[in-house]
């Protein structure tokens, strides 16, 4: 593992690099973390991965330390509020410090209302709205401390529209939209912002499938898009590297929306 160097600056004249500063990444594991993790070691901060699947968690942390970015790796199930206060505590001994919190990790589910199980709600809201809730609550008093901090919880078009077969994911979304202004308001007196980026689908390892196997609704979204595709990957780096730069310190409790127009219309 790979210590953290403390005596590194905490900002810099270029107001959106992040060199000195750690930044923590839920659902790093998988192709959304795995961007998020990319780009922000790439902008010079340290990182601390978090997710449920160690193994990837390890291929990624030995990607990132080959090109000289200092990693540590924690797994925890962000849906479970004593993991997450577990998590803290490793946060605060291991490392010292949190100037970034990413609030990544998601599940859905392709199901209608009727189909839609028990479990499988728990499951949806759990990890996307109680999970950011979770994080927030138990992480954020390391920003308190030192009155700084970034929040940038994963909110999705659907925190601001509907769709048929995404009903809980729909409920999950608008919670973490919600919640996201609502935090701001709190943690805005402790220099910390708290905002929220809304994707359209960006098709990754999580909805590859889905996508393929609903092509009806997914050209659905596309027709409604003034860009006229899906979203990448890629369309998330430079909104994400604007959110947690030291330069958008006058920007908080917004979603921003990265959806090619989706919800223009």
């Amino acid at each position: 593992m790979t210590a953290i160097d403390h005596t590194a600056a905490s900002s810099t004249s270029d107001p959106i690099r992040l060199d000195g500063q750690v930044a923590l990444v839920t659902g790093a594991g998988g192709g959304l973390g795995s961007l998020i993790a990319r780009t922000l070691a790439g902008s010079g901060a340290h990182l601390v991965l978090v997710g449920r699947n160690a193994e990837r968690l390890t291929a990624l942390s030995n990607e990132l330390r080959s090109g000289g970015t200092p990693v540590h790796t924690m797994t925890a199930d962000v849906a479970d509020p004593q993991s997450v206060r577990e998590l803290a505590v490793r946060v605060r001994s291991e490392v010292g410090r949190l100037d970034i919190l990413i609030n990544n990790a998601g599940v859905t589910s392709p199901k209608s209302l009727f189909d839609l199980s028990d479990d499988d709600w728990r499951r949806i809201i759990d990890t996307s709205a109680g999970g950011t809730f979770y994080c927030i609550r138990e992480l954020a008093p390391m920003m308190i401390e030192r009155r700084y901090g970034r929040i940038v919880n994963l909110g999705s078009i659907l925190s601001l529209r509907g769709m048929a077969m995404r009903s809980a994911y729909s409920a999950a979304k608008a919670a973490v939209a919600n919640l996201t202004r609502s935090a701001a308001f709190e943690l805005g007196p402790h220099g910390i912002t708290v905002n929220a980026l809304a994707p359209t689908v960006i098709v990754t390892e999580l909805n590859r499938d889905l996508v393929q196997a609903q092509p009806q609704l997914y050209e659905g979204v596309v027709r409604r898009s003034a860009m006229g595709r899906l979203g990448e990957l890629d369309d998330l780096i430079l909104p994400l590297r604007f959110l947690v730069a030291p330069g958008a310190g006058f920007v908080t409790g917004q979603v921003l929306c990265v959806d090619g127009g989706y919800t223009a219309g």
